[in-house]
Formats: structure tokens, sequence, C-alpha cells
């Protein structure tokens, strides 16, 4: 029994209002595999659902909540009321601090409001200069960000589709058994590709204070969005969060985070801070072959000559080396601190990391393998 048309419509906009981001897309997608199944059985409509509509593992648990309210057991919804309810369609602009209430309110007519997200707007804005309430929009909009990253070649070894690759013997022969003894195909194996690990080093240094919590949900968003993700902070120690931004919540991660770091705002050696990194952790093998991202504004306590080296015995071991400085966007900037010259030599790209454009961009960046070695352009 197909489902009414304005069901796939009435439950996204459910799913919106509990906080997903559901694409109009991914609606068109649900209502073909409705068309196509027994609705009847709720477990069909519930995987057709699951299948189009989620695209991140912690948005599974609000679907089911919400697949439980909508459908409660039935086909589909009952249909809406014929009643004409009008709709007034405002744009924010920025002039009315009252802007986020409702305009009117009106015994006679029910007054919806829908707004043009304001995070359009916000995107290129320096987090430095943000209130309040635009860093609570732009964090949720860093929450959705997609941090993925590039795959290197595995020892391990897998069927191969194409006639090129190396010959499997073992399932060629296996296939001769069932026709006769007469090999028709030569079965092929491949390199299996694994995610390339990813390590973020954050400063949360003082002078790094109007960037490092935007940061760290970044980071956040990354260790959701992935396997293989180490983050630490660097200031006057090394700290490794990564096991307190693995949960969903990304409050209650950065909260958790940021309770373990007892150096959140103060000084920073990166020298030392980068040396204690490599001597426990990164050259040892965390390092090794990933992409390493350094997130810092580059002012540095220490002397410039020993970030120097920690950063050279880095970048021998690294895929990449990746520097986020979010003070690069200012107009007529060049890296004159002397911890931010003296890495910059072992920096394989030099990007900005000062708005929600900037980290969309990072993530991009991450995503497309930055394994040339060249450093960008200060």
């Amino acid at each position: 029994m197909p489902a009414p048309a304005e069901t796939p419509v009435a439950f996204a906009r459910l799913l919106r209002r509990r906080g997903l981001d559901v694409p109009g897309s991914a609606v068109v997608s649900f209502a073909e595999a409705l068309a196509l199944l027994d609705v009847g059985r709720p477990d069909a409509a519930y995987w057709a659902g699951r299948a189009t509509l989620v695209h991140r593992v912690e948005d599974i648990v609000v679907y089911d909540r919400a697949f439980t309210d909508f459908w409660r057991g039935r086909a589909a919804p009952s249909p809406p009321p014929a009643e004409q309810v009008p709709v007034t369609l405002l744009t924010d602009d920025g002039d009315d601090p009252d802007d986020d209430v409702a305009a009117s309110e009106t015994t006679d007519d029910v007054v919806r409001e829908l707004r043009f997200s304001r995070v359009e707007r916000l995107a290129e804005k320096d987090f430095a200069t943000c209130t309040a309430t635009e860093r609570s929009e732009l964090y949720e909009a860093i929450a959705m960000l997609r941090v993925s990253g590039p795959t290197r070649r595995s020892q391990r070894l897998e069927p191969a589709h194409a006639a090129h690759g190396r010959l499997d013997l073992r399932r060629t022969v296996h296939d001769a058994k069932h026709t006769g003894g007469e090999t028709l195909r030569l079965r092929t194996r491949r390199p299996r590709r694994r995610a390339r690990r990813l390590v973020l080093l954050l400063d949360v240094s003082g002078s790094m204070d109007p960037y490092a919590r935007a940061l760290i949900r970044f980071a956040h968003a990354a260790v959701l969005a992935r396997r293989h993700v180490e983050v630490f902070t660097l200031g006057t120690r090394l700290t490794r969060v990564t096991r307190q931004l693995r949960g969903p919540d990304p409050d209650a991660a950065v909260a958790a985070a940021a309770a373990e770091v007892a150096d959140w705002s103060g000084g920073t050696r990166l020298g030392d801070v980068l040396g204690d990194f490599n001597d426990r952790w990164g050259v040892a093998g965390l390092a090794r072959g990933a992409v390493v991202v350094i997130l810092s504004d580059g002012w540095d306590r220490g002397e410039p000559e020993r970030l120097a080296e920690e950063m050279e015995r880095l970048h021998r071991v690294t895929h990449s080396t990746v520097w986020v400085n979010p003070l690069k966007a200012a107009p007529g900037y060049q890296p004159l601190a002397r911890g931010m010259a003296a890495a910059l030599p072992h920096v394989d790209r030099f990007v900005a990391g000062h708005s929600l454009t900037a980290l969309a961009e990072l993530a991009a960046l991450v995503a497309s393998d930055p394994g040339a070695r060249h450093t960008g352009a200060p």
C-alpha cells in the first residue's frame, strides 16, 4: 500500500524540527522508497527513512524517537486539516534585536514564520568579532561539517572487479570447479584502501582564546565523522582529549575536554610541547604517515630554534603537515611572529581558520589529500 504523498514531507518536517539536517533531495529519495515498499509494515518505512534521511550516527537516536512519535504503528499519519494557514515569510536583517521572536500574536490566525538562516551571512565573520548569539549559531553549523580524510593503500587485499590487478588463484580455481575445470574468468585482487590517520594539535593558549572554542568544535566534528582521529591540546603542556570528544553532544564533549585541559587560556611553549608530542606519540607512531593539522596563531614564548627543530622532526614522518592560523585572514598579515616564521618552512599547507567558511575549506582540504609538499602563501 503506497504512502500518501503528504507523508514523506510531513515526516521530514518533523525531523527538521527535532534538529536533523534533511535536504530536499533526501525527502525525494524517501518518497521514492516508500512508493516501492509495503509501508503497512512499520519496519519497511523505518529502514527506508534510516537509509535516506539520516546521515550521521549521532542522529539515529533522534530519528528513532521522531519515527515512534510520527508513525505510532500506522502506515501514514492522519491527513492534515483542510484549513488554510497564512504564512508570513520573514528574513533576518539583523536590525531588530527582537527579530528572532514571533512578530505578532493573533487569536484569529496562526502565523508561522519561515526564516532564512543567518548562518550564510555569518559564514565569513571572524569568530573573534561574533556576539554570544552568533557564536552559538556558528557552533551548530560547525557540528554539521563533514570532516572526512584521505585514504592510503593497505597491505591487505580485496577482490577487484576490474580485469587488472593481482591474480587471485584461489578464487579462480574455485570458480573453475563449477564449469567443469574450465577457467572462464580470471579473478583478481587489489590493495585495500583505508583511512589515513588525522591528528589535530590545537593551541589553547591565551592568544588563541577567541578561536579555541570554535576550533575544538571542529575537532569534535572530525572525531565523530571518521575513525583514526587523534586530538591534542597545546599550551604549556600536552593534553590528549580524543576520548573526551567522542561523545555525541557537542556542548558536553567540549566541556569534558576543557575540564581535562589544565592550561587552557594560559601561556604557550610550542617547541617544548611539540617535542613532547614527537617523543611520546608522534614520531613513535601516531604522526607517521598521518595528516597532521596544527591550529595555532604561532605566538610562542619558547626559543624559535627549538620549534623549528621539532617541526622538522614532525614533518619528516607525516604524510602532510597543515598549519591553520586564524590571523592569516587579516589584511596585510605577514608571518612575522618568531614561532610562526620558524615553523613555516616545515609546513605543506598554510591556511586560515578564522570563520565558518575557513573551517569548511579546511575540511575540504583534509578530505582532498593534502599530500603535495608545498607551502601556502603567507
